[in-house]
């Protein structure tokens, strides 16, 4: 089964955003993964419903919508009206997840829970049979460009063994530090889609580099 690919649109060029959204329609990506950044849950700010109004119509790939920011619940409404297919929101910044993954499904977008390095997957039990899929951070959310943790492919395979315990069917997906290397140790772990920003974007070869974590993923 191959892995799903899904490059982040925050390592893209912005001045020249056509080009790459481009690059993306005509190559093996699966979904295009948007960083949305507040400036408060995370250390950072990126893009909002300006960006995505902008690519929607023009991106043929669905957008994997990644809220970091707080009160999600908020704005999950109108990143559905974007164009968000799948809306992940930090469990970190959830009061009450139950009810904004109910929220989400409500539009009619997939809904993923997203865990920072420090939260254990253990936090996950009682909401797992919910969502429709977990992001894994490899690394602190809010800069690209940073250095794998290497933890995460323990925790890879401790969420698969939850999902199966509790006869779920989330998918897993991870976010930090993607290159070939981490990409073939996190799918052998269990990972079922990788998030990659600098390795695709500023590679020579971008269409080839996707391909290749695309190749990552024909395991038995």
């Amino acid at each position: 089964m191959s892995a799903i690919i899904s490059p982040s649109l925050l390592s893209a060029d912005f001045a020249n955003l056509e080009k790459d959204i481009n690059m993306i329609n005509q190559s093996q990506a699966d979904w295009l993964h948007i960083d949305v950044m507040d400036g408060v849950f995370v250390p950072n700010i990126s893009f909002g419903f300006p960006v995505l109004d902008s690519i929607k119509d023009k991106c043929q790939k669905p957008l994997d919508v990644h809220l970091m920011i707080v009160e999600p619940d908020k704005f999950i409404t109108r990143f559905a009206e974007a164009g968000a297919a799948i809306i992940n929101v930090h469990y970190e910044a959830c009061t009450h997840l139950h009810r904004t993954i109910q929220l989400i499904k409500s539009t009619g977008a997939k809904a993923a829970v997203t865990l920072n390095p420090h939260t254990p997957v253990c936090l996950l039990e009682d909401i797992i049979t919910e969502v429709d899929m977990v992001l894994l951070m490899s690394v602190n959310p809010g800069f690209g460009g940073q250095k794998f943790i290497a933890n995460t492919t323990q925790k890879v395979r401790d969420l698969k063994a939850l999902i199966a315990s509790k006869n779920a069917h989330a998918i897993i997906e991870v976010d930090g530090g993607v290159n070939l290397e981490t990409g073939k140790e996190l799918v052998e772990a269990g990972a079922d889609a990788l998030v990659a920003g600098n390795f695709v974007f500023k590679s020579a070869n971008p269409t080839e580099t996707i391909a290749q974590l695309k190749a990552l993923g024909n395991r038995q």
